[in-house]
């Protein structure tokens, strides 16, 4: 399916990994999310397994607060930082999709915007 107006196209279906490493419970063992990764390639969700044919989208906005609750941020700095994790953290040098998860009310969103396209250019050069 297309995905807005820039050419996109996704699977139908997606491969959400939040819950293989964080929010709920503890982290799932390696080679059991490596398994799960390849079952979906199989049935078609990730189509053909390799980075040319995935799409791989992350999101920003939620951070742990010094008190360990949960802090909604959408300033420029903090967004850059979330996109550089993520990129480490997926082992990939572009994100397809990378969207504000929830919305820093003190933060207008025109400033964040800004500064997730500002940061897009100096991450892809």
């Amino acid at each position: 399916m297309k995905l807005g107006s820039q050419g996109l196209e996704i699977s139908a279906q997606g491969l959400g990994c939040m819950g293989m490493s964080a929010f709920y419970g503890p982290p799932k063992p390696e080679m059991d999310m490596i398994a799960l990764r390849r079952h979906a390639v199989a049935a078609g969700v990730l189509l053909g397994g390799v980075r040319e044919d995935e799409q791989p989208a992350t999101k920003f906005g939620i951070s742990s607060g010094d008190d360990g609750k949960p802090d909604f941020r959408g300033d420029p700095p903090y967004v850059r930082a979330a996109c550089e994790g993520s990129l480490r953290r997926l082992g990939v040098d572009c994100i397809d999709l990378y969207y504000q998860h929830r919305i820093d009310t003190m933060v207008p969103i025109e400033v964040t915007v800004s500064g997730t396209v500002s940061n897009r250019n100096r991450i892809l050069g």
